[in-house]
């Protein structure tokens, strides 16, 4: 569909954000062609094609929406960064916009945050009864360092404030590091990122740590000088909540001991890790039941002799005709064990270390998707995308 903005392109970006947080969209893509201008929605993870502009309209929209982020629309050269609030269907969004120099023009890019819908609590997170528990059980301590990895856009962020909000209590001094703050969280002490001022991870935790912290979290542990504070704030007595970006839980450890970090170091600290990744959930209005096929049962590590009931989706008018609605995670918890940590000591690898948490009833990543796919939370080839480079 192309649409010409004729002028109003004020009354076009409003309807634009409007569709998008009523379509629950992540993000906004407002992309420069040769002919057009091509807008797409990021819902549940997907991309999704919008609509087009014509091509006249471009700079007019993107001049509209710089304007309102504070940003210079004199200046086309160069990526720029923009923020502002807006209440739509009466509803409090954050939105974060960026800009990039293309070949056609420049391409925007607003992420949306609904914040009436940014917090949910650790047990709405779809952690299943065995993992919920188990990943509580890695904070029951006043001091260590426990990780969630996964690719970007996995939940991690999500999962750790959720987190943080189980443990807030008043008399415990929280104090996190983000790059940026999306969630914002009554009686926690939230510092963001200003690289340019010279406020980075490593630096901005040193000064955390002069400031009477119980629990600190750590947006993300990017490079050896933030992984070696970390370890060493929560040797002395802080628990430290970060992410990693692994495929797994176990790699979360080679990634720490690449960086430089000591194996006796690491062994003494380390909690646990979290690895997950967030899947498509079906939706419930067009979600039709059918028998696994033989083919379907391999995929799933199942005997082909069992009978299971499978999703499928065929989309409606209340998933936009996409079959899925919101999104479900999937998870491992690596415990680090009196076992575990001896293997760290050792350096063992990856499979001895993913063989040793087996044998202590670790459920893979893997394992957890097959029994969210059974009961019926997503379809299977949903999770097989998902999951293609975790398979076995």
């Amino acid at each position: 569909m192309m649409l010409n903005v004729e002028g109003q392109s004020v009354g076009f970006v409003d309807d634009l954000l409007t569709v998008a947080v009523e379509r629950r969209a992540s993000d906004i893509h407002i992309e420069p062609q040769a002919d057009k201008t091509r807008i797409r929605l990021r819902i549940d993870g997907m991309l999704q094609h919008l609509c087009d502009l014509h091509k006249n309209d471009h700079d007019a929209v993107v001049s509209r929406i710089k304007v309102i982020n504070n940003m210079d629309i004199t200046e086309k050269r160069v990526p720029q960064d923009g923020h502002f609030e807006k209440v739509i269907n009466g509803k409090l969004v954050d939105l974060r916009t960026s800009s990039m120099p293309m070949v056609y023009g420049e391409k925007l890019v607003i992420r949306v945050l609904d914040k009436s819908n940014a917090f949910l609590a650790l047990d709405k997170l779809s952690f299943s009864q065995e993992n919920l528990q188990a990943y509580r059980n890695l904070f029951t301590g006043s001091h260590g360092i426990v990780l969630v990895t996964g690719p970007t856009g996995s939940g991690k962020s999500t999962t750790l404030h959720a987190t943080l909000s189980e443990l807030n209590k008043p008399e415990i001094n929280i104090i996190t590091i983000e790059d940026p703050v999306e969630y914002q969280l009554e009686g926690v002490n939230q510092v963001t990122l200003n690289e340019k001022a010279g406020l980075g991870f490593a630096n901005g935790l040193r000064s955390v740590l002069r400031q009477d912290p119980d629990i600190i979290m750590v947006g993300e542990i990017r490079d050896e000088k933030t992984a070696k504070i970390a370890i060493q704030a929560a040797l002395t007595g802080h628990l430290v909540l970060s992410t990693l970006h692994t495929n797994n839980a176990v790699g979360a450890v080679t990634r720490l001991l690449d960086m430089g970090i000591e194996p006796y170091l690491l062994a003494s600290c380390l909690r646990g890790v979290v690895a997950q990744r967030l899947v498509r959930a079906v939706c419930l209005h067009c979600a039709e039941k059918y028998e696994a096929r033989p083919a379907e049962l391999a995929c799933l590590h199942l005997p082909l002799t069992e009978k299971h009931m499978l999703q499928e989706t065929a989309g409606c008018i209340d998933c936009f005709g996409t079959g899925f609605c919101g999104r479900v995670a999937l998870q491992e918890v690596l415990t680090v064990s009196e076992n575990i940590k001896s293997l760290i000591m050792q350096g063992a690898s990856e499979s001895a270390m993913l063989e040793a948490a087996r044998n202590e009833g670790f459920t893979s990543l893997f394992d957890d998707g097959v029994k969210k796919v059974l009961g019926g939370l997503t379809t299977l080839n949903e999770f097989m995308r998902v999951t293609e480079s975790d398979r076995g």
